[in-house]
């Protein structure tokens, strides 16, 4: 039967799911194991939120179950995308994926520490940035005691690496 049909009431409203974190089309999904076991336990919730669901109505619940299934659709394809980087596997003296970097800002000498991470991971409350964001882009490759510079808009940012380590 055509939509058109239908009373308006009967039509099912289309759940809106936020998109996950931007990564461009062709970039290879990196994750750290830690970002991978994350990824797993995020399906696991979604399945047990679906699994339990408590709600009054049916339509209710398809709207929920959609919401959810939509969410999970999302997660299913980041998961089978991604690619683990074991840190062990990662040169300890030069910094790449999955390396925490201390370093400090030679304009204020402020020290920082960040761990390059895959974009669903990156979180800089906790000190995790993305491989894809600037400032992972400009300390990629650097070794403890170089120099790293971040082109801003009306200033360069330089930052001597202090330290590099990985976490297993």
């Amino acid at each position: 039967m055509s939509r058109g049909f239908v009373k308006e009431g009967d039509q099912e409203e289309i759940p809106m799911v936020p998109p996950r974190a931007d990564l461009p089309p062709g970039v290879i999904n990196y994750v750290t194991r830690a970002g991978m076991d994350a990824l797993l336990a995020e399906k696991q919730m979604l399945l047990d939120e679906k699994t339990n669901l408590n709600v009054s109505g049916e339509n209710e619940r398809r709207i929920a179950v959609n919401y959810i299934n939509a969410k999970l659709q999302l997660l299913e394809n980041r998961i089978a995308d991604a690619r683990i980087v074991y840190a062990e596997e990662q040169p300890q003296d030069e910094i790449r994926f999955g390396a925490v970097v201390t370093f400090r800002i030679t304009a204020t000498g402020k020290i920082q520490s960040f761990q390059i991470v895959g974009v669903d991971e990156a979180d800089i409350s906790k000190g995790k940035i993305s491989f894809l964001s600037p400032l992972a882009k400009a300390l990629i490759n650097k070794k403890v005691r170089e120099k790293a510079v971040l082109k801003l808009e009306r200033e360069e940012r330089i930052f001597e690496i202090l330290e590099i380590t990985y976490k297993g």
